[in-house]
């Protein structure tokens, strides 16, 4: 199978594509790096089923040509993290929709599978305690910047339903719950990555807001199995699933494992979310999938524990710090 990454050499797409490699398909990547690492795919470079191109899925002529090329496009390239959404709103809402109405535009052409990722986030400000993918989407106001995001998913999740309905595309869509391991960086605002980095360095952890969230966390291992499994099953065209883990945390447990897991002698310091990300920053209390019907199509199982991810990652950045000091 020959598949097209968009976003493919950021931290979800590199292991995509290691996993796609390793079941024997081919693989193009696209990425513009504005996320993403050179880093996260220079063990495939040696791969002659691997290739990488360093351009935006906003180049027309580029895009149609590797869309017509492949039999499948996983489309991840997207403006991620919360605190590039909250610093660059404008950037956020054009990448997501203008890119993914583009990727969509090209792969009706020849009716091209196209999986797109989408996130928990499109369900706002729900407080119910699991989601269901046919659950209302709750915004909140135009004025707050975060839910630009969220908006901005959605209206991804329309289009490619709208594409599927209307245009006879094969489309997959998939809401990504906090998705986690090696090669993650915490420069966006993503939770595990600078709670382990600051724990490693004996920093403050820093917990915004009251600790009290409730979160998931899931292997990305897991992810791209799913991703490719869902690719290759017919009834998962013009669908919604969520992909996630069950098992849930505060982010203040979280700060406590992850300094007991790494025997750091770290504060765990509250910080308000106006200070974190300015004034009028509002969050979702909690976000836990219901995972019954990917679980039901393909089969889908979490394979590790919170803990168990977790030492993988800190063994990764451990890994990473020495470096860092051996070369200072």
């Amino acid at each position: 199978m020959n598949c097209l990454i968009t976003g493919g050499s950021g931290f979800i797409g590199s292991h995509l594509a290691e996993a796609l490699l390793s079941h024997g398909h081919r693989v193009t990547v696209i990425d513009d790096l504005s996320t993403g690492s050179c880093e996260n795919i220079a063990h495939l470079k040696m791969n002659r089923d691997f290739h990488y191109i360093i351009d935006s899925i906003f180049n027309r002529n580029l895009l149609a040509e590797l869309v017509d090329q492949a039999e499948v496009v996983f489309h991840l390239a997207a403006a991620v993290g919360v605190r590039l959404i909250v610093e660059s709103p404008v950037r956020t809402i054009e990448t997501n929709i203008k890119g993914t109405e583009l990727v969509l535009e090209m792969a009706a052409k020849k009716k091209r599978k196209v999986l797109i990722a989408s996130t928990s986030e499109v369900y706002g400000k729900s407080t119910k305690a699991l989601f269901t993918e046919d659950d209302d989407l709750i915004m909140g106001p135009t004025y707050i910047g975060r839910w630009s995001y969220a908006a901005s998913k959605a209206v991804d999740e329309f289009l490619g339903l709208a594409y599927y309905r209307e245009k006879g595309v094969p489309v997959v869509i998939v809401r990504l719950f906090n998705t986690v391991g090696p090669r993650q960086t915490g420069q966006y605002g993503m939770v595990i990555p600078r709670f382990v980095e600051q724990a490693l360095q004996d920093q403050p952890i820093t917990v915004y807001g009251s600790g009290q969230q409730v979160r998931s966390f899931t292997w990305v291992g897991d992810v791209a199995g799913a991703l490719i499994k869902l690719v290759e099953t017919p009834a998962a065209e013009g669908e919604i699933f969520n992909l996630g883990h069950q098992e849930k945390v505060t982010i203040l447990e979280l700060a406590q494992l992850v300094k007991e897991l790494t025997q750091s002698s770290s504060p765990v310091d509250l910080v308000p979310y106006n200070v974190a990300y300015g004034p009028g920053f509002e969050d979702m209390m909690y976000r836990l999938p219901d995972i019954s019907k990917v679980e039901r199509l393909i089969g889908y199982r979490p394979t590790k524990t919170l803990a168990e991810i977790l030492q993988v990652v800190i063994h990764y950045r451990r890994a990473q710090l020495s470096v860092r000091v051996a070369a200072a």
